[in-house]
């Protein structure tokens, strides 16, 4: 198993896993029976731009779990500065995925693991996260790995 920060090569593959997030306990959310199919990426795109913009900036790293010649997880970590923390910076993870043919063998965990272990040595003081409240299943996988529920979270969609 190799934990890396992804290139643009693995832009196809991440889609995939994004492509099939879960919104429920142990259910899937998209892909069937394309499990780990990559998703095409336009020339020039949305996606594209978006991955460029996360690898040119040094307070963001998309980061992915190899296993042989396929991902099978990947997860996105922000750097926020801020004054709280004493002055350390938190680090947010999103987009946490594990490919859901490779799901309850304790991959996510392991990415956590690793998620966290990078952030603690960048200085962060602390590791938070948001997660869909329909995902009663990945809630209790983050407070089996220590995360404690501690704010309500809002969203305003701004739409074009």
């Amino acid at each position: 198993m190799i934990f890396r920060v992804a290139t643009r090569q693995d832009l196809p593959a991440v889609l995939a896993l994004l492509a099939d997030g879960g919104t429920g306990a142990g259910g899937t959310g998209g892909a069937g029976d394309r499990v780990g199919a990559p998703v095409p990426v336009e020339a020039g795109g949305a996606h594209e731009r978006a991955f460029a913009a996360i690898e040119a900036d040094p307070r963001n790293e998309l980061l992915v779990l190899q296993d042989g010649d396929a991902l099978v997880g990947c997860l996105q970590l922000t750097y926020i500065p801020g004054l709280g923390q004493g002055g350390r910076e938190r680090a947010l993870v999103e987009a946490v995925r594990i490919r859901a043919d490779r799901r309850g063998g304790g991959l996510g965990a392991e990415l956590m693991a690793l998620a966290v272990e990078r952030a603690r040595g960048r200085g962060c003081g602390l590791v938070q996260l948001t997660s869909d409240k329909r995902r009663t299943a990945a809630h209790r996988f983050y407070e089996r790995l220590g995360f404690t529920r501690s704010h309500e979270g809002f969203k305003l969609r701004l739409e074009p």
